[in-house]
């Protein structure tokens, strides 16, 4: 049984999702970030970074802390979406993701859809910013399927929830036909659905 202590993040949204497209048998344990309980001294304990989310896999009484990593363990505990012989592509975009897609969008969240007004100079780079990551991811799904190539992997799941507050960006996912494409496939999955 794995335990998933998370919040209604994209990267929240990551893992629960992963647990659906695995099919494990799991159970929420909401974590209220609005009212600081990440920083909890148990739960600190779990992540040191004080960030959601976090699993316990109560089959081995191991806990993780950071969705990458995460995505990557039930990816090598299920054998699901994370093919040996395509992971050093799949890593490449997963840490794309980590890296630079989740915290930039994530930065014009806090500009643009949390506190505009505030910062100009903020609102506007972080702007430029994600309408270039939309272009970029664009341009690679022009000639792949999917992120890391054919198949739909963890780094498709890493991604897919931060796209899918397009409407915050406001940078109009309509534009971009090849990411619209991958966005829409991925939408109609059920375990998509269910997860997040």
């Amino acid at each position: 049984m794995i335990e998933l202590l998370t919040a209604n993040t994209p990267n929240g949204k990551k893992i629960s999702i992963m647990l659906e497209e695995i099919k494990y048998d799991y159970k929420v344990t909401k974590v209220n970030i609005n009212k600081d309980e990440q920083f909890n001294p148990e739960f600190v304990k779990l992540s040191p970074f004080r960030k959601i989310p976090v699993i316990i896999d109560h089959d081995n009484n191991q806990s993780l802390f950071e969705s990458g990593a995460i995505l990557i363990y039930l990816g090598e505990k299920s054998g699901k979406y994370y093919e040996k012989k395509n992971r050093t592509i799949i890593n490449q975009w997963l840490m794309g993701q980590m890296a630079y897609v989740g915290p930039m969008l994530g930065q014009h969240h806090q500009f643009h859809h949390y506190n505009p007004g505030k910062s100009k100079f903020g609102e506007e780079r972080y702007f430029k910013i994600s309408e270039k990551i939309y272009k970029e991811l664009d341009e690679r799904l022009s000639f792949s399927r999917y992120l890391a190539g054919d198949d739909y992997t963890i780094a498709d799941i890493a991604t897919f929830p931060w796209i899918a507050r397009h409407e915050w960006h406001d940078i109009g996912l309509k534009r971009f036909k090849n990411l619209s494409r991958w966005y829409e496939e991925i939408s109609s999955r059920p375990a998509v659905q269910k997860g997040f």
